[in-house]
């Protein structure tokens, strides 16, 4: 029937599991809502590559492919990525690398997606340098879960 998505639990529940995954990478590190697509594709890449209890604790590329996915090249989604910038596309004083967003994974080639924020435009790279380091996050102002503890301590007490 039309309209009546608890007819078809299974997909629901892949459907639900994944966007949670998607939020998540979009919270955590992601460089804005706007990637949600890219999200999206990165979390079915990792999710295919990943153990399943249905299948054996084997992975969805292993059942299909009959070989181990290689995890070597993973990288974290949002993280600050620099791609080479090719001779023949830059001038002699021109920076040799490219500040950008890591995104996703190429699945027509074997490379990354990164995000460039000052055009807004995704594309390809292979040679890229990545800086995975975990940042802590700016707490909210507003928040008093934060608020340090100062204790006086009056140091003629002591001495009675």
């Amino acid at each position: 029937m039309p309209h009546t998505p608890q007819q078809n639990g299974v997909a629901e529940w892949k459907n639900r599991t994944l966007l949670a995954c998607t939020r998540i990478m979009l919270q955590g590190k992601g460089p804005s809502n706007g990637l949600w697509a890219e999200a999206i594709n990165t979390t079915v890449y990792l999710k295919s590559r990943s153990p399943t209890k249905c299948l054996g604790f084997k992975t969805p590329f292993e059942a299909l492919f009959g070989l181990k996915p290689v995890v070597s090249h993973l990288r974290i989604f949002g993280s600050k990525a620099y791609a080479h910038i090719p001779k023949a596309d830059r001038k002699k004083l021109d920076p040799n690398a490219l500040k950008c967003i890591f995104v996703g994974y190429g699945t027509e080639y074997k490379a990354y997606k990164l995000y460039k924020p000052m055009t807004h435009k995704v594309f390809a790279s292979r040679d890229v340098i990545f800086h995975e380091q975990v940042e802590e996050r700016k707490e909210d102002s507003s928040s008093d879960s934060h608020i340090p503890l100062l204790i006086k301590v009056n140091s003629d007490e002591d001495e009675e």
